[in-house]
């Protein structure tokens, strides 16, 4: 699922039962992670095929490179709450 918070797009992938959020923008390109395949801790972006670690955000798969961006997440009470300052940075190396 894809989420703006403060301005950023953020996707939130539950792996297991934990919520993860990395930036919904692929490095590579202008496309939305949110919208890609999801298996185990990849999504694969639908433009290009490019694999990014929902746990890092971390590009595993090229063309993609560097890192969509990594923020907190806390869940209380079946809310869950980011924070849009990036615990990683978004960078494209």
């Amino acid at each position: 699922m894809a989420v703006a918070v403060a301005g950023e797009e953020i996707a939130l992938f539950n792996v297991d039962g934990t919520v993860y959020a990395i930036g919904d923008i692929c490095t590579h390109a202008e496309a939305s992670l949110s919208e890609g395949d999801f298996y185990d801790n990849m999504v694969e972006c639908p433009l290009h095929g490019s694999g990014f670690d929902v746990t890092t955000g971390k590009a595993m798969v090229l063309p993609a490179m560097g890192n969509s961006g990594k923020y907190a997440v806390k869940v209380e009470d079946g809310a869950i709450f980011v924070d849009p300052v990036p615990v990683t940075p978004r960078s494209t190396r």
